[in-house]
């Protein structure tokens, strides 16, 4: 047993260490472990859960086990090596750092995945459907109503629940026209990043800037013209492959649930508020999120001790005029608990998989390395250019996070222009965002990774147009 503990201690005590060099124990400097063994385990597991996390479809795991798995045993490496050198305290600090920081992310997008889930519950998002297919509207008209729909709602929603909403719009609409439905999904993905990428709201790139106080809440609006521009190009192309004819109405009707119209309005106080704490308090986005959380779930106790009161209402009405009480008005419980639980933790739990990993390897020293090559060896627009085409393979939070653990030292026009290409280059691909890959998952028939990647062509269009936009329209940011 102590043979094999020497074995593991040799292995994860630094050569430099045994030569008289490199910090000394009590140093409070972290090592440089790039060329160490440590360095490269961390890196092994990192592409082998990257590879894990990509292949979820063909091996049926879910995303986020390898990548918190891989996590652990990278920063445990990394902790061990520490401790047997006399720095336990300060590997803890470093983890202890990226984890503050995960949860800044994790309680803004849990309180907006709940609103979200409230609203479905009320049913909200189904009498939006209904709404659209019983106005008649062509195809035509339906792909490009979806398209803005997404564009829009992506600066507040988070980029998957819209993808998912409208996804099921056009599916609704476009029954029996998978021709529709695969280009109706098309132009969801890139409306909807490309609408996520000019609000901290609604993308998780440009929520990292926000939560790093790099830029000003209201700077990000200056790429809403590049971002339109990067939807409407594509959009103007696909337009004329669009069926012009008119899918049939539903035979349904609306039936909002009580108390739908009053979360929408606690969702756009809570916005406010976050906006509001963020630019006159300096508060984190979180902060604002956890207060509108608050509001909504006083706001479920008052459905729920209220409810009794309106079912014996209505039902004397009802029962007096003998007319059968309609579905909305049925007794229905709001458990603000059970929004919660159903949101996608599989994709939050990814995340904290991702975030860890990065502030891992930045820790070790590779970002370092990386930034030395990207933004030393070239002019900043190539490396953001080069950064955001790669965020078609990698999920582009985890690349931010990456750009922001290497401290570039560019000016707020570069600042932006990272914010764009991340945001609207995991178009090109379908797996690219999390709208593709939602998206993917939901559409049984039109919609698949090679259809999508026929249309790369246009979309690469819209990428190049919205950088010349913002080159043009924001020079005065360089």
């Amino acid at each position: 047993m102590n043979g094999i503990l020497l074995i593991i201690a040799s292995l994860l005590l630094p050569s430099t260490v045994f030569a008289g060099e490199g910090p000394g124990v009590g140093a409070a400097v972290p090592f440089d472990l790039t060329h160490h063994i440590v360095g490269y385990l961390s890196i092994l597991f990192t592409v082998s859960a990257y590879v894990a996390a990509m292949s979820e479809e063909v091996i049926e795991l879910r995303k986020s086990k390898p990548m918190v798995l891989g996590s652990a045993i990278v920063w445990f490496a990394i902790c061990i090596y520490y401790a047997l050198n006399g720095q336990a305290k300060v590997a803890a600090v470093a983890f202890e750092s990226n984890l503050l920081a995960y949860i800044e992310l994790l309680l803004f997008i849990l309180v907006s995945m709940t609103y979200l889930n409230a609203m479905e519950e009320r049913g909200i998002f189904d009498g939006l459907r209904i709404w659209l297919l019983n106005k008649q509207f062509s195809y035509r008209q339906l792909f490009w109503i979806t398209g803005f729909l997404a564009f829009f709602l992506s600066t507040v929603v988070s980029g998957l629940a819209v993808g998912l909403l409208m996804g099921a719009v056009a599916t609704a609409v476009g029954k029996n026209k998978p021709q529709f439905i695969g280009i109706a999904c098309v132009n969801i993905v890139v409306a909807t990043n490309a609408g996520g990428s000019f609000s901290p709201l609604g993308g998780i790139s440009t929520l990292f800037v926000w939560q790093h106080n790099i830029l000003e809440f209201t700077e990000f609006f200056a790429l809403a013209i590049p971002c339109l521009v990067n939807f409407l190009v594509p959009a103007a192309i696909m337009h004329f492959f669009v069926s012009q004819e008119t899918p049939a109405a539903s035979s349904r009707t609306i039936a909002l649930r009580r108390g739908s119209k009053r979360i929408l309005f606690l969702f756009g106080v809570t916005l406010s508020i976050t906006v509001w704490a963020n630019v006159y308090l300096k508060l984190p986005p979180a902060a604002g999120m956890m207060a509108g959380l608050g509001l909504l779930q006083f706001f479920s106790f008052y459905l729920t001790k209220t409810v009794n009161n309106q079912e014996s209402h209505f039902a004397y009405a009802y029962k007096f005029f003998e007319l059968d009480v309609p579905v909305g008005n049925e007794k229905q419980d709001f458990d603000i608990f059970k929004n919660i639980a159903n949101v996608e933790w599989d994709t939050l739990l990814f995340f904290y998989g991702a975030m860890m990993i990065i502030g891992a390897l930045s820790f070790i020293g590779y970002l370092d390395a990386i930034a030395q090559f990207l933004y030393g060896q070239n002019h900043p627009t190539v490396a953001n250019i080069i950064i955001g085409l790669s965020s078609a393979f990698i999920d582009n939070g985890t690349l931010m996070f990456a750009v922001l653990s290497m401290h570039p030292d560019i000016p707020p026009g570069q600042w932006l222009l990272l914010t764009l290409t991340l945001g609207v280059g995991g178009s090109l691909l379908a797996i690219g965002s999390a709208p593709g890959v939602g998206l993917l998952g939901q559409i049984k028939e039109g919609y698949t990774f090679g259809y999508h990647m026929r249309w790369m062509p246009v979309i690469l269009l819209g990428y190049v147009a919205s950088i010349a936009v913002h080159f043009w329209i924001n020079a005065h940011y360089f």
